[in-house]
């Protein structure tokens, strides 16, 4: 009868094959992602020439501008409160269309997913060129609001342009993410408080809303990093007249030949995913 060995006795026979297993993707990160990011950091530190060129002296000039110029401040402000709601806005979109595609089963419901999934296989700049024909002054929308005698009304080259294009942009992210997270919503628990008087708002307010948080936090949380860091979309529904930080670093980077400013911007949306992510995590705690 041979002896087995202890599960203590695997864990060092384990390890190797965990590092080799890992090895592959932590490359991967650490050359797509880990060492252009700490460039951008070095960069950020060094000096910009009025010709475009970079002065490679270590320097707080750059990091002092962008802390200290009200431009950047307003820029800062401005994208994360837009992106802030435009998730808002694609959450209470998103969220019936996701709810009934939990509540759907069969054919209906494949029909459905396979609908809310198209979108994604056309280009967002294709999408993007689609609302400026929609949105534009003699666009689809202000020719009906002009019949039924509103009027027209600009909806492009400014911020509430950027915001629909956005908002319908980032739908279907959010409804796989809400559906995703809705693993805990059971159709029993609901029957049961309605079978014990509760109204429907009632259900959906103590019942349903609770039990959809994590799926909710995943959406908002996905749909916020890439609003802040989307670039298509407002460039051309903005016409250049929506300052965003995507759009600012580009300029920085492409236009003006700034690439200090241009990385320390960048530097600082990681820190906002992070900050995003932080939040994120407690509010999940929280939920469960």
């Amino acid at each position: 009868m041979t002896a087995t060995p202890a599960d203590g006795d695997d864990q060092p026979r384990r390890l190797p094959l965990v590092v080799v297993l890992l090895l592959p993707i932590a490359l991967v990160n650490a050359l797509g992602f880990v060492v252009p990011t700490l460039n951008l950091l070095r960069m950020s530190f060094f000096e910009a020439q009025g010709t475009g060129a970079m002065q490679e002296v270590f320097t707080l000039a750059t990091w002092q501008k962008v802390f200290t110029d009200s431009f950047y401040a307003e820029l800062i402000l401005n994208s994360i409160s837009t992106s802030f709601l435009i998730t808002v806005l694609t959450l209470l979109c998103s969220y019936p269309i996701a709810l009934y595609l939990h509540r759907s089963s069969g054919l209906w419901r494949s029909v459905l997913l396979v609908l809310v999934i198209a979108p994604l296989l056309t280009s967002a700049v294709v999408r993007t060129y689609g609302w400026i024909v929609i949105l534009f002054e003699n666009g689809l929308i202000n020719n009906a609001l002009a019949a039924v005698g509103i009027g027209r009304v600009r909806m492009i080259f400014n911020k509430t342009g950027v915001t629909i294009g956005l908002t319908e942009i980032l739908m279907p992210y959010m409804i796989l993410a809400l559906m995703a997270g809705f693993g805990k919503l059971d159709a029993r628990i609901e029957e049961a408080a309605a079978s014990l008087g509760a109204s429907p708002m009632r259900v959906f307010r103590h019942i349903v809303l609770p039990l959809t948080l994590p799926g909710i936090a995943l959406g908002s949380l996905l749909c916020f990093v890439l609003a802040v860091s989307s670039f298509i979309t407002p460039k051309l529904l903005g016409g250049g007249r929506v300052f965003l930080l995507a759009t600012e670093i580009y300029d920085q980077a492409i236009v003006t030949l700034n690439w200090p400013v241009a990385s320390s911007l960048s530097i600082l949306i990681l820190l906002i995913f992070g900050t995003a992510l932080l939040l994120y995590t407690r509010a999940l705690n929280a939920a469960t």
